[in-house]
């Protein structure tokens, strides 16, 4: 299983104009390949999830919350 985060400048043109979001979240399970626009916002619990930057105050709430938020997407 592979997962990364990508900005969407560097898709190709047909997918670029279907994603309206800057990043777009890459998963690959058993040779399907899932893009997942991300919606970055101010509040860390909701967005980009598994990094944690820029989220310096994260309580150990809001990160459990995102590790479950995390499990489902794997659902």
């Amino acid at each position: 299983m592979t997962e990364i985060v990508l900005n969407t400048s560097t898709l190709p043109e047909p997918l670029f104009r279907l994603i309206r979001t800057e990043k777009v979240y890459v998963k690959e399970v058993d040779g399907i390949v899932q893009l997942v626009p991300v919606k970055e916002s101010v509040d860390c619990t909701i967005g980009l999830r598994g990094i944690l930057a820029d989220c310096e105050d994260m309580s150990v709430d809001k990160f459990l919350e995102r590790m479950r938020a995390d499990k489902e997407l794997d659902l």
